[in-house]
């Protein structure tokens, strides 16, 4: 997923992601560097998600990585919540 990217655009895509999860999971973020955490984990959830799933989305590579972060970054934070309640 990352191999062609630089560290700049791997760094983006985190931020983004995690801003997006922050978003619909906890109705906030979770700061920058938090952001970046939860989206870089979460692109590697999402990752073994779509894979495992067999799902492409053959958009954009750039637009792909965010969405498969995002989704990966959601099921991590549902996930945490419901298993710290």
């Amino acid at each position: 997923m990352f191999a062609t990217h630089s560290l700049i655009a791997i760094l983006f895509v985190g931020l983004i992601a995690g801003w997006i999860a922050g978003k619909i999971v906890r109705g906030s973020g979770f700061g920058l560097i938090w952001n970046i955490i939860v989206g870089l984990i979460g692109a590697f959830i999402g990752q073994a998600l779509f894979h495992g799933l067999n799902v492409s989305l053959g958009t954009n590579y750039i637009i792909d990585d965010i969405i498969t972060a995002a989704v990966g970054a959601i099921v991590m934070l549902v996930v945490l919540r419901a298993v710290s309640r």
